[in-house]
Formats: structure tokens, C-alpha cells, sequence
């Protein structure tokens, strides 16, 4: 069986959808696209403006680059911080505790999952609520760090030093005058606890998401382009062990050859429709 739709999901889509999971152990990959409901933007989206975002090497090479940084981060980080999760994090929590759900692989930063009760989350590209030091490896409360970062930059919020651009991406004009946080224990450089480009996903977080697919009997793909490939490498996994994959994402995934049902529509609704059909 293999369904390729082209509209939102239809009922077919989604009782088809249904009919494959039923009775299975199911273990989810989640991306961006599940996020742009809580109001946290998608930048890989239609539509969306090209972006090349920095890279470790970047950060780590020039200071003038990790003012920029830690500047449009900062100002992000009450966007993320003022995001509630929505229901289609819910529905995925909920069948968590049923026994349906047995974990959940997340390429977003949010901590949307955890805030909305799944209790098996593995952030495969870590958390922006953290931050560490790259030298003593002290690790740092976002929040807290948000503080120091306002009392130290009290002109933040000054008409004209900060341009929203209508991606939801900020610009900082005074960027030149940002103070950037050091760690209070060495003085070391800090980072948002999150996978750069550049980077590579921690072999433990790796691991641990091949144990929650292996350990299923599905995978479930929502909101995901596939574009990373740490996302591929999963559904590679999950078809190895002739698991049935089933992805939820508006546009062309690059794993769509390996989906046994693909439903082009949007993740929440399909997400909260799902839980629906696999209840009864």
C-alpha cells in the first residue's frame, strides 16, 4: 500500500493512515512543521526566505559573528519561551500514555513535547532552555541567562534597534554594542545547547532515537521535511526492520519512497484525527 496524496488529509488518507498503525508500538520523528501551530516559524516552509544559517566553525572563529548571534538568539528566545504546545502535541502525549506512542524523536528546540507531557523525548538537536560553556562544560538555565543578558543590554528594546523581518527572523541594528554573555564559572564562551550546522548530533542522542525505532513496531514522520539527515537515517532504519512508516508533512519529504502511507496535510489536525481513529 502506498498513497501519495495531493490535497489535505482526506478521510481515505487517514483511515488508510489508521489501518497501518493500528495495534502497533509506534515511535515518532517530529519536525518543524509540527511547531508552526504553537507560532514558532518554519523556516523551510513555502514561501519562506533562503536562509544560510551560521555555522559552528563561524561561531566559534569570530567574536563579531557570536555578538550577532547571541543577539538575534536572545530576542528569539521569548518566541520560544511564550510558545505553548497545541494539540497536536497533545494527541502525540496522549497516546503516550496509552502505551500506542512508545517515544519521540524531536528535531525541534522548543521543549514543546515535554511542556505538553510526553515523558520518552529524545531532542536530537538539543534545547534552546540551555545553555553551556564550551571550555568547562557548565550548563545554564535559558532563562536565567536571558536576565543577565537583558541587564547587561538594557537598550534592547529601544524603537529602531530591532527590526522583525516577516519570517519571524530578527535583525539587530546596534548589534556592534551587544554584550555577550560569559560563563560565570571560567569565562569560557557560551552556546545554546543545540546542534549548529556544522555540527553533528551527539552519538547518545543518536543512539537512543535508533533504540525508540527499533523498539517500535512503526514510525510515525510529522512536520518533517527530512531535509537533515539524521531524520533519513531513522526512516532508513525503521524500513530495514520492515517497519511501516507513515509520514504527515505538507510538501515532498526526501524519504517519501519509503513511506508506506504519505498524507500531504497539515500536522496538527492530522496528528488530533489520528489519535482519534487509533482510540476507537
Amino acid at each position: 500500500m502506498n498513497l501519495m496524496a495531493t490535497s489535505d488529509a482526506t478521510s481515505t488518507d487517514l483511515d488508510q493512515a489508521a489501518e497501518l498503525l493500528a495495534g502497533k508500538r509506534i515511535a515518532v520523528l517530529s519536525g518543524a512543521g509540527l511547531s508552526t501551530d504553537s507560532g514558532i516559524p518554519d523556516y523551510r516552509g513555502a514561501g519562506r526566505v533562503v536562509r544560510k544559517p551560521m555555522t559552528f566553525q563561524e561561531f566559534l572563529a569570530d567574536p563579531g559573528k557570536r555578538q550577532r548571534y547571541w543577539a538575534g538568539s536572545h530576542l528569539g528566545w521569548r518566541t520560544f519561551a511564550a510558545a505553548r504546545p497545541n494539540d497536536g502535541h497533545r494527541a502525540l502525549a496522549a497516546l503516550e500514555d496509552r502505551g500506542v506512542v512508545t517515544g519521540v524523536i524531536t528535531q525541534n528546540v522548543d521543549g514543546l513535547h515535554l511542556r505538553a507531557g510526553s515523558r520518552r523525548v529524545v531532542e536530537i538537536h538539543g534545547s534552546m532552555d540551555r545553555a553551556l560553556c564550551l571550555t568547562c562544560g557548565q550548563v545554564f538555565a535559558r532563562a536565567d541567562l536571558a536576565a543577565t543578558i537583558d541587564r547587561a543590554n538594557p537598550w534592547i528594546d529601544e524603537p529602531g534597534s530591532v527590526q522583525l523581518q516577516p519570517d519571524g527572523d530578527v535583525e539587530i541594528t546596534d548589534v556592534e554594542r551587544f554584550v555577550v554573555p560569559g560563563c560565570s564559572v571560567c569565562g569560557g564562551v557560551l552556546k545554546p545547547d543545540v546542534v549548529f550546522f556544522g555540527e553533528f548530533v551527539p552519538t547518545e542522542k543518536f543512539t537512543e532515537s535508533v533504540s525508540i525505532v527499533a523498539d517500535a513496531d512503526a514510525l510515525l514522520v510529522v512536520g518533517s521535511s527530512l531535509t537533515v539527515n539524521s531524520g533519513v537515517r531513522l526512516v532508513d532504519h525503521a524500513a530495514r526492520r520492515k517497519h511501516p512508516v507513515v509520514i504527515v508533512n505538507r510538501g515532498a519529504t526526501r524519504s517519501d519512497r519509503r513511506a508506506a502511507v504519505k498524507i500531504e496535510g497539515g500536522t496538527t489536525e492530522t496528528l488530533v484525527a489520528l489519535a482519534e481513529r487509533l482510540a476507537r
